[in-house]
């Protein structure tokens, strides 16, 4: 049996699908999480096998800092992502090998089931739509430390909110995003978060 955790944001969804998964007789849905902080801690205590992760639950550059919080230290993530963003997946595709898979959110149930068995026998899962649109974008001309920096500033904090959440000094945050704003061309920030997310940068 496949020890498989539920990461989405939506109970119905969430539901749904643990259901369907279930149904498979080889997967056994040892959790659920509708936050990053609860799927942290599901990793950590229901130790799973393979956790399914819907991509807007947490940034996609924290994945490996998340996936580490599992078994070992050596978590597998299955990410779900929307095709009309799939420009998100570019910046870590590469990083994360047979540890952290990719599939369109509009697959069939099936083909996530057999995802979450590939992940599990540490085979790489990618869908190759995603992948296709994600080679198509151009390289992000931020640093993975100004993604952090403007992945913190969307969703409204202050520059001192920033400073303390990435453990760095106000100064460091006010000079990334001075220079995200001269690398996207924005005149203010919630115009840089814009562009680096139709871009998909962050």
């Amino acid at each position: 049996m496949v020890r498989t955790l539920l990461a989405l944001k939506g109970g119905l969804i969430r539901g749904a699908l643990a259901h369907l998964l279930a149904a498979e007789g080889d997967i056994d849905i040892v959790g659920e999480a509708a936050t990053a902080h609860a799927l942290r801690d599901a990793l950590a205590g229901d130790r799973p096998d393979v956790a399914v992760v819907d991509a807007d639950l947490v940034p996609l550059h924290q994945l490996a800092r998340i996936a580490a919080a599992g078994p070992d230290g050596g978590g597998r993530l299955l990410v779900l992502v929307e095709q009309r963003r799939a420009a998100r997946v570019r910046p870590v595709l590469a990083e994360h090998g047979r540890r952290i898979g990719f599939l369109s959110r509009d697959v069939p149930p099936q083909r996530i089931a057999e995802g979450v068995r590939l992940l599990a026998r540490g085979e790489v899962v990618l869908d190759p739509d995603l992948v296709v649109a994600a080679l198509e974008v151009a390289d992000s001309p931020l640093t993975r430390r100004e993604r952090e920096v403007l992945d913190v500033a969307a969703e409204g904090h202050p520059v001192r909110d920033i400073a303390e959440k990435l453990t760095v000094s106000a100064g460091t945050v006010r000079n990334h995003l001075s220079r995200i704003m001269a690398k996207t061309g924005a005149r203010t920030r919630l115009e840089a978060v814009r562009i680096a997310r139709e871009s998909g940068w962050i």
